[in-house]
């Protein structure tokens, strides 16, 4: 059983080996990887040790300390978050030994077309089609539009969720796909958001050819597969992993500590509040992802694996939505006319958010898209309501009906 002095004794051993100051950035996160010390928890050969979460930590410290480079996670967030969790849940041996140790490394970047102009909120009713080609090698030829597709404009490589048999109910007839970007007729275009930028685009599919190799999980099963990613995402939105007073309520504190002129009674009683509030789900996450620790006998097994996230990551993503809205919302409002200051309109497309780096005008603009990225807050307070909470659900005619005879 791996332990945290056999960790650091590991972390040593890559510390001699490739020593930060003189080894390629590149070159030491691949022998990182191959020395299991990327991701703990993940399985031998793939990056870990099949150790517990909790003890990634350990790593961490050991080679912050020692000024060894670490991988981007606003530029790598979606294949680190989502799609790498999915392949090690359903993907085939000979697609997580090729897609794990670029996507970790960030030598690939992936994006996610899932959302369609007609099917956010109800990702079920897309419309993208995937048709097998019977004629050729079995392969599948994909036509369809994506949405909402953050990083499009950087990725190698899509998690993809395409209908494949209309005549089943929604959920039933979808299927789960690895999309090469750089494929012919992939066309990704930019969509401006309130901040200006186009941080996020739309995706155009247009005869798309995917090999059945590059197919996640069983045809039809497209529905499971997709519910791990956005479990996963969810988490990876809410309960991502931040020093005490980190991100930004960090921000917040400072601002107040820094500008004593403009302080009063009652922001200071808000920020109290939201500093407290911050702590609880910062603390809420570190408990959540300790739980999350898939061992590789849990993972081979059939069923869902111990260590899978379930429906409580809907309530981390929720709160850290409402979080971040608050708190920028309180900055603007202590800053005054210096919280109005962010003014650059053009066009751009950043490699990712930067919520503590950038104006607290930026901040505020670009905490409105909290609550709808990784699904909507209605969506996932229904969510908690039936799974967490077991409240009865909502009445949904369409649940048996063939998705093609359902009105559009």
């Amino acid at each position: 059983m791996t332990d945290a002095a056999d960790l650091r004794r590991r972390t040593a051993e890559l510390l001699a080996t490739h020593p930060p100051k003189t080894t390629d950035r590149l070159d030491f996160l691949r022998a990182r990887f191959d020395a299991g010390l990327a991701w703990v928890h993940f399985p031998e050969g793939l990056g870990g040790l099949d150790a517990p979460r909790s003890l990634q930590a350990v790593v961490d410290a050991e080679l912050a300390a020692a000024g060894a480079p670490d991988n981007t996670p606003s530029r790598i967030g979606i294949g680190l978050g989502m799609a790498a969790p999915t392949l090690l849940r359903y993907g085939t041996e000979e697609q997580k030994q090729r897609f794990l140790r670029p996507l970790w490394t960030g030598e690939e970047v992936w994006c996610q077309l899932f959302s369609e102009p007609g099917a956010g909120s109800d990702l079920a009713a897309l419309a993208t089609r995937a048709v097998r080609d019977e004629d050729g090698d079995g392969d599948w030829i994909v036509d369809g539009q994506k949405v909402w597709t953050s990083s499009a404009h950087l990725a190698r490589w899509a998690i993809l969720v395409a209908r494949t048999d209309p005549a089943v109910p929604k959920h039933r007839g979808l299927t789960y796909f690895l999309c090469d970007m750089t494929d012919p007729g992939v066309e990704v275009r930019p969509l401006r958001q309130i901040t200006g930028e186009a941080e996020f685009n739309e995706v155009f599919l247009s005869g798309v050819e995917i090999p059945d190799a590059h197919r996640v999980g069983a045809v039809g099963d497209g529905w499971q597969v997709a519910r791990t990613t956005l479990m996963n995402e969810r988490v990876a939105i809410g309960g991502a992993r931040s020093a005490r007073e980190g991100g930004m309520i960090g921000v917040a504190a400072a601002a107040w500590r820094d500008r004593p002129e403009l302080r009063t009674h009652d922001l200071h009683q808000r920020l109290l509040t939201l500093w407290a509030e911050a702590e609880v789900a910062r603390l809420t996450g570190e408990r959540l992802r300790q739980q999350l620790s898939p061992t590789l006998n849990s993972v081979r097994a059939g069923g869902a694996p111990t260590g899978q996230p379930g429906p409580e990551g809907s309530g981390m993503k929720l709160a850290f939505a409402r979080l971040a809205q608050q708190i920028s919302g309180w900055e603007v409002e202590f800053l005054g006319e210096d919280g109005l200051t962010y003014d650059d309109w053009t066009l751009r497309r950043p490699e990712g958010v930067d919520f503590t780096g950038r104006e607290a005008g930026y901040r505020y603009l670009r905490a409105k898209g909290n609550s709808i990225e990784g699904g909507t807050s209605e969506v996932l307070l229904n969510i908690v309501a039936e799974r967490v909470l077991g409240l009865p659900p909502e009445p949904r005619t369409d649940k048996d009906v063939a998705w093609k005879d359902l009105p559009r």
